[in-house]
């Protein structure tokens, strides 16, 4: 016969370096510090953060008001000797789901547990009678981070009257804006139907708003109510006001903007702004941003292959494409600085429908700061429903970058010319 194995049985509750680092914590409770009552209070509260559930919460307030009111004064030691079936009993639940609840109540470190060798729980008393030491559920730590779980549940529930509030304002302005849409019988139809889309776009982009964050809500909000502004034909901000005053190129008259302007009227101009070669002002094959792109600039590359090299691309200021894109405004999006505009491309690639196969191209190819004024371009031209494939779009520029054909200044000079027209008049 083979030699029979016996399992041993393991002896005590498994220990973690994270629950020896919350047994060591609760040795340092300053005991008399916080009352049952205020512990009791916690517990029930500390549903709203997730950290516990409500059945975890009602045992937890279960084992704070067995523990007797002067253990957690000085020199009394807030430990409870019950068993789990007797707290089962109590609580209604089995004593299976009352061990697993002990264990998570453990792992999140709102209790402590010390097990003897025979899972029975009881306390060790000096000649006077006063519990020195014992073997059960330690309420000690609870002491120790009273601060800081109550901190958390104000903070959480701090934010939650925000979401709330952010949640009224951009349902309010979303309705706002709908009505002020329908109401708005001096536009054209054209005007009217690319401001709905652009209405329609914020509220697909937020999606369910119950389930979206503050900051998105508010972003959303800020946008909505702009456009509202504009449908009402309310003047503009003393801000906005003297943010036009203090740009760089003020008036479109002068010989640089002439010479960087398509020749195309904006009335007429559509199909030729929406092409991919609306960069270069001689550009006459217009159409969606594709595949002639790439040929035509490979094309031109190889029969100018011996030509001398282009000199390197003029760079344009922060504030020159903040003037020449409205539309980072209007999504809410105002850089201060090239990082912020860089950080800020995957969002306006996911409010555009980039993919980021497209993004991480232009980038590689133009580097993070033309690569975001690229799409900051592309952007601008999608809300202007001038581009019907923005991901073709940016991919047709990479394309003429690479190839050293591809004239960013001239896009964005051309676009804030034709912004500050449409403002004057």
């Amino acid at each position: 016969m083979g030699n029979t194995q016996i399992d041993q049985r393991r002896i005590g509750r498994r220990i973690t370096p994270q629950r020896a680092q919350f047994r060591r914590l609760a040795e340092s409770a300053d005991i008399g510090t916080v009352t049952r009552a205020q512990l009791a209070v916690l517990a029930q509260s500390l549903t709203c953060t997730g950290l516990i559930n409500g059945t975890e919460s009602h045992l937890l307030v279960a084992l704070i008001n067995t523990a007797p009111a002067e253990s957690f004064d000085k020199s009394g030691r807030p430990i409870v000797f019950k068993s789990n079936q007797q707290l089962a009993f109590e609580i209604g639940r089995s004593v299976g789901r009352v061990s697993r609840m002990l264990s998570s109540l453990f792992d999140v470190g709102l209790i402590t547990m010390q097990d003897s060798g025979n899972y029975k729980r009881y306390p060790i008393r000096n000649g006077d009678g006063e519990i020195t030491d014992g073997c059960g559920i330690d309420l000690r730590i609870l002491i120790v981070r009273y601060a800081e779980l109550d901190e958390f549940v104000r903070q959480v529930r701090a934010e939650k009257k925000a979401h709330d509030a952010a949640l009224r304002r951009y349902r309010g302005a979303l309705r706002n804006a709908r009505y002020a849409l329908s109401a708005a019988a001096e536009l054209s139809e054209q005007v009217l139907g690319r401001i709905g889309s652009r209405v329609e776009r914020v509220s697909d982009f937020v999606g369910a708003a119950g389930k979206a964050s503050s900051r998105m809500l508010r972003r959303a909000t800020a946008i909505l109510e702009w456009i509202v502004e504009r449908l009402m034909q309310l003047p503009r901000r003393a801000a906005e006001v003297s943010e036009t005053k203090n740009t760089t190129c003020p008036h479109v008259e002068n010989g640089m903007h002439i010479q960087i302007t398509t020749p195309h009227s904006f009335d007429d101009s559509s199909d030729e702004w929406r092409s991919a070669n609306a960069e270069q002002p001689n550009s006459l094959k217009a159409g969606s941003a594709s595949k002639w792109a790439f040929e035509e600039s490979l094309r031109r590359r190889r029969s100018e292959i011996n030509q001398p090299q282009r000199l390197p691309q003029a760079m344009v200021a922060l504030q020159d494409v903040i003037r020449a894109v409205p539309a980072l405004k209007t999504y809410g999006f105002e850089p201060s600085s090239w990082a912020e505009l860089a950080r800020a491309v995957p969002l306006m690639c996911r409010f555009a429908g980039i993919s980021e196969d497209a993004r991480a191209r232009a980038v590689e190819q133009m580097g993070e700061q033309q690569a975001a004024v690229a799409v900051a371009v592309t952007l601008e031209k999608y809300d202007r429903q001038e581009v019907s494939s923005p991901g073709g779009y940016l991919r047709a520029m990479t394309d003429r970058a690479a190839a050293g054909e591809l004239y960013l200044a001239r896009s964005v000079f051309g676009l804030a010319a034709r912004h500050s027209m449409e403002v004057r008049h």
